[in-house]
C-alpha cells in the first residue's frame, strides 16, 4: 500500500513533533519531512516531492502565504492544508488565493486531521466547522441576492460542494457529465457573487444551504 508523504511546515516545535507522533501511529500516512520555516521547506522541494504539506500560516522568514505560493510554483500538484489558529483567520482568503486547499485549527483531534488530510490528497477540500462558523458570524449576508435565482441542481451542487466531493464525484452521484458539473459551478459562483471555493463555503453556511 502506497502511503500519502506528508510534510510539516511550522515554527512551534514542540507542535510539530506532536503532529509528527500522531501521524505515524496512521498507517496510510508517512512523515518524509518537518521544520520550522518555509525556506528549508522550499529548499527541500527542489529535490523531494511529498504529497501533501501542512502548513502554518504565521512564521518567520517566510510566512504561509509566501511559502504556498513558492511551493506550487515547483510542484503544481502539491497538496496544501492550513494549519491555523483563530487569530490567523485574517489569513484565510490569501492562503485560499494562494492554492490552499483546506483549513485546520491547530487543536483538532486526531480523527479530524487524518480526515482532512485524506479528503485533500483525493483532490477535495476540507475546512475545521469552527473556521466556518467563526467566518460566517463575521460576515454580512448578501442583501442583494434573491434565492429564486438558484434551481434546484446548482442547490444539490452546492450541497455536494460543501461536503467536500471533488467535481468528478460530483458528476458521479448525479449522474451527469463533469463538464456540466463545471458548468453549474461557474453559474453558482457568479449568482453568489463569490470568487473561490472558500467563499462559496461561508456564503452557503450564511445563507442556509449548509449546515455546520
Amino acid at each position: 500500500m502506497c502511503k500519502i508523504k506528508i510534510a510539516i511546515v511550522d515554527d512551534h516545535s514542540i507542535f510539530r513533533e506532536g503532529i509528527i507522533l500522531v501521524l505515524n501511529q496512521i498507517s496510510e500516512f508517512e512523515v518524509v519531512f518537518d521544520t520550522s520555516n518555509g525556506l528549508d521547506f522550499i529548499t527541500f522541494l527542489e529535490t523531494d516531492k511529498p504529497d501533501l504539506v501542512l502548513m502554518d500560516v504565521n512564521m518567520p522568514i517566510i510566512n504561509g502565504v509566501e511559502t504556498t505560493k513558492k511551493a506550487l510554483t515547483l510542484v503544481p500538484d502539491l497538496k496544501v492544508i492550513a494549519l491555523t489558529m483563530f487569530s490567523d483567520l485574517g489569513h484565510y482568503t490569501q492562503m485560499i488565493e494562494a492554492g490552499v486547499k483546506g483549513f485546520v485549527i491547530k487543536n483538532a483531534s486526531k480523527t479530524e486531521l487524518s480526515t482532512a488530510i485524506q479528503t485533500v490528497f483525493k483532490g477535495g477540500n476540507y475546512f475545521s466547522q469552527e473556521i466556518l462558523q467563526k467566518l460566517a458570524l463575521q460576515s454580512v449576508k448578501n442583501k442583494g441576492f434573491n434565492k429564486e435565482q438558484l434551481t434546484l441542481r446548482e442547490i444539490e451542487i452546492i450541497q455536494l460542494i460543501c461536503q467536500g466531493k471533488t467535481t468528478g464525484e460530483i458528476a458521479e452521484s448525479l449522474f451527469i457529465s463533469v463538464k456540466t458539473v463545471e458548468t453549474h459551478r461557474s453559474n453558482i459562483y457568479k449568482k453568489a457573487q463569490v470568487r473561490n471555493l472558500a467563499e462559496l463555503i461561508v456564503w452557503a453556511v450564511k445563507n442556509d444551504y449548509f449546515a455546520i
